[in-house]
């Protein structure tokens, strides 16, 4: 078991989990068994991945936007990769929400089913409700005042407010990129080692993940053992995993307009790096081999790639996107909560930003998918629903976000060579 890789382990406390749960929802007193002794398990689980967003926000983006120092030499690059990153994530996103909308898999949970949740999470579900009727009678431009704190502090103690720190992180980037730079550098310094120290967090973290899947998934087959909610499920991952070959569809409509390359010398030139993202599902450990096809294989100049890919894999996470406006509004359907359209807009913008500061490593979508819920009312127990099956749809997450660094790499080459003309 020690040799198994984490995703390998993940499906089987999968497995273990359903099965675990079927077993004792047959016999007497498995129920309050299941609540008291192995869904704390889950809950505490959870509030690790609450625990690190915050952390994860402020090292992540504080060190990407610094990281950005560059942009003063290669101002024309640096600006070009950033707007098509941003582009992209957007159009990302949209697909996400588009087609949560028109397949609505939440939808397909039974009125009596969707009960049992709101029951479950009553109390959670309530705060939402209460926190979106105040949000409908502040005025037009509310949710503009709110993106800026008055306390940072005060900020970072809720989840919902994430927001906020968002704008923090990018403001005090910002800051560290008009300092001079050695004046600059003890704090880039500290904030580099505190993202490595996050990272490492968060791999521990995942350590626990068979055993979160597990104490989930047994008790949302305990508590809601209908058929229908694991039938929404699989709805929900066809959905995504639509929406995901739609992004790579737009990656190979873009590399083939602009820059006039066949879309299979695209596909075979990336093919090495895409394996390795699904089997890693990390962007960051799979960046040695995209720098090495993009340059060998798709002839992107050697100056380029090295500065748009390592930028691509901390802020162009489009695969990541996708899945947090499916994900939002599926559990927001599977909860019964209708969304409004400022709301969906605010995922938009708000999965926008959060994909800038996901980290490149294993899983740390969902930490980011924390936020985009927060945000938008959404009650966050509803991870619970979408956790058991994320690790096999964070693999083929992966593959879209290394795609797109290649995609992107490719235009920002082509528009520098034709300027030089």
């Amino acid at each position: 078991m020690k040799n198994l890789a984490l995703h390998w382990k993940i499906l089987i406390g999968m497995a273990l989990g359903v099965v675990f749960g079927l077993v004792l929802s047959f016999i007497d007193g498995g129920d309050a068994f299941v609540a008291d002794f192995i869904k704390p398990f889950g809950t505490i689980f959870i509030n690790l991945l609450k625990l690190i967003a915050v952390p994860l926000i402020l090292a992540s983006l504080i060190k990407g936007v610094s990281d950005l120092q560059d942009i003063s030499k290669l101002s024309k690059m640096g600006g070009r990769t950033i707007i098509t990153y941003l582009c992209t994530t957007l159009i990302a996103v949209t697909i996400g929400l588009l087609l949560v909308n028109a397949i609505q898999p939440g939808k397909s949970i039974s009125v009596e089913t969707r009960k049992e949740l709101v029951e479950a999470y009553a109390s959670d579900a309530d705060a939402k409700r209460e926190a979106a009727a105040k949000q409908r009678e502040a005025g037009p431009l509310q949710a503009l005042v709110d993106v800026v704190p008055s306390n940072i502090v005060g900020s970072m103690s809720n989840n919902r407010n994430m927001l906020q720190v968002i704008f923090f992180a990018l403001f005090f980037g910002i800051g560290m990129i008009l300092l001079p730079q050695e004046k600059a550098r003890p704090v880039k310094d500290f904030f580099d080692s505190f993202n490595a120290i996050i990272l490492k967090l968060i791999d521990m973290i995942m350590m626990a993940a068979p055993y979160g899947v597990f104490a989930l998934l047994a008790a949302l087959v305990v508590e809601a053992p209908s058929l229908e909610l694991f039938q929404a499920l699989g709805l929900y991952a066809i959905t995504l995993l639509i929406g995901l070959a739609l992004m790579i569809g737009v990656y190979a409509l873009i590399v083939r307009l602009i820059t006039k390359k066949k879309i299979s010398f695209f596909f075979n030139g990336i093919a090495p790096a895409q394996l390795l993202a699904f089997s890693t599902s990390s962007s960051a450990a799979t960046l040695p081999v995209t720098m090495e096809c993009v340059e060998e294989n798709l002839g992107v100049d050697k100056e380029v790639a090295s500065f748009v890919l390592p930028i691509g894999a901390t802020v162009n996470m489009d695969g990541t996107s996708v899945y947090q406006g499916v994900a939002a509004v599926f559990i927001a359907q599977a909860f019964g909560l209708e969304l409004s359209l400022a709301a969906q807009l605010g995922i938009v913008f708000t999965a926008t930003l959060a994909s800038i500061g996901t980290a490149a490593v294993p899983s740390a979508g969902i930490v980011m998918l924390v936020i985009v819920l927060a945000q938008a009312g959404i009650p966050e127990a509803g991870l619970a629903l979408i956790f058991a099956i994320d690790r096999p749809l964070d693999m083929c997450r992966t593959i879209v976000n290394v795609t797109g660094d290649a995609a992107v790499s490719m235009l920002v080459a082509q528009s520098i060579d034709t300027s030089e003309d």
